[in-house]
């Protein structure tokens, strides 16, 4: 059977645990998991699904991001991702300078249109290209926004710190997120278009969600719907409301509340009914698709395999789909097979989402984890599976 060093999520749960002094009993107790799955978990025995992270990060009174070992610096480093974080970070920090007179910027409509182009590149994962350009299109838009105020020019800054928020997560810097989501709110509230303000957040209690905040993003996602409703019934503010629902639903899904996760994909397909597909609104990707790949997450969620599996493998993707939503879908996919004993199948949807969007898989966590869970599992290494476990650094 193969090993693992202690490069892996149970390992990192263990070192925290032993520095709070605490027995794997005294933790145990503290979490709503068994005493065994702790053991499994920090041996490397069964992979540290999400859920549990957070419920230990909480118990441990740290980030999430300490037991996950996010960002994974040395990958970032060799994909020369990291040396682009620093200037997304200092665009984010200079918002409130006024227009800058060094800075000579490009006509409104190209920036808004860059705005937007930006945001299709994160979408289809080509997250190196939209980092590359995104510190100097925040500079600009900066300048133009300051110098002759527009809702048109606010809201684009909105959507490149939107943008900032979607790379950070991605790579792993969940500070940096928090800081474009402020941002975000500045430009948004500026623009005084309450959907932008209530993507926010949408994205806020993702935020939460991650952390294992449940109530609290439960709260923020309540707050958001009060938002959106001053926009009235327009299209966009309904295929807001329905991504409002949508995190609710996995939301209430690791809180297992059941009872509300049903209404809440309930209330999302109705309006999916209504309007149709609306992933072209805030690049949401709502619309019918999207709420049947958030019934099947909330399954997951909620440690219902087998019901998962059924769900995935009825779900017809559309080729418009978002390369990143597709990706999301095969590394969810996966766990369910590995989770439910078909190992080749979960090895396989984990190549075929490296194929279509190999800097999110790397970077995703639970894709980090379901090659652990296949490692410890395997009687042999395939070779594929080897190079897997290599290519995201365990």
């Amino acid at each position: 059977m193969p090993t693992l060093d202690d490069n892996h999520t149970g390992a990192r749960i263990k070192e925290q645990r032993r520095l709070a002094r605490l027995t794997q009993r005294q933790l145990a107790d503290l979490l709503s998991y068994s005493y065994s799955l702790l053991n499994q978990v920090e041996c490397g025995a069964r992979p540290a699904t999400a859920d549990f992270v957070a419920a230990c990060a909480k118990a441990l009174n740290i980030d999430v991001t300490v037991l996950t070992g996010q960002p994974y610096v040395t990958e970032l480093q060799r994909d020369r991702l990291a040396e682009l974080v620093r200037p997304i970070r200092e665009s984010l920090d200079l918002y409130d300078l006024g227009p800058n007179p060094d800075l000579t910027e490009r006509p409104a409509e190209q920036l808004i249109a860059a705005a937007d182009t930006l945001c299709e590149d994160v979408r289809a994962t080509h997250l190196r290209n939209a980092a590359r350009k995104l510190p100097g299109l925040i500079a600009e838009l900066t300048h133009s926004a300051w110098a002759a105020p527009s809702t048109e020019l606010w809201q684009a800054l909105a959507s490149t710190y939107r943008t900032a928020h979607d790379i950070s997560v991605k790579l792993g810097y969940y500070d940096l997120s928090a800081v474009a989501l402020d941002r975000m709110d500045w430009a948004a509230q500026r623009a005084s278009d309450p959907c932008l303000s209530a993507v926010r957040q949408y994205m806020r209690a993702l935020v939460y969600f991650r952390e294992g905040e449940y109530r609290i993003g439960q709260r923020l996602v309540a707050s958001g719907h009060g938002v959106v409703a001053q926009a009235g019934e327009t299209r966009e503010a309904l295929a807001v409301s329905g991504q409002l629902h949508l995190g609710a639903s996995v939301i209430c899904a690791r809180a297992e509340d059941r009872t509300a996760v049903h209404l809440h994909i309930a209330e999302a397909r109705r309006i999916a009914k209504r309007i149709g597909d609306a992933s072209d609104v805030h690049w949401l990707s709502f619309g019918p698709t999207n709420v049947a790949l958030h019934k099947m997450s909330a399954a997951v969620e909620m440690r219902q395999y087998d019901d998962a599996l059924k769900q995935a493998r009825k779900i017809k993707l559309p080729t418009q789909l978002a390369t990143s939503r597709r990706a999301h879908f095969l590394i969810d996919q996966a766990r369910t097979e590995m989770e439910t004993g078909h190992n080749d199948a979960a090895l396989k949807s984990l190549v075929e989402a490296r194929k279509l969007a190999p800097e999110q898989t790397r970077y995703h966590p639970a894709a980090r984890e379901t090659i652990t869970g296949l490692v410890h599992m395997a009687r042999r290494t395939p070779d594929t599976l080897s190079h897997m476990a290599t290519w995201v650094g365990l």
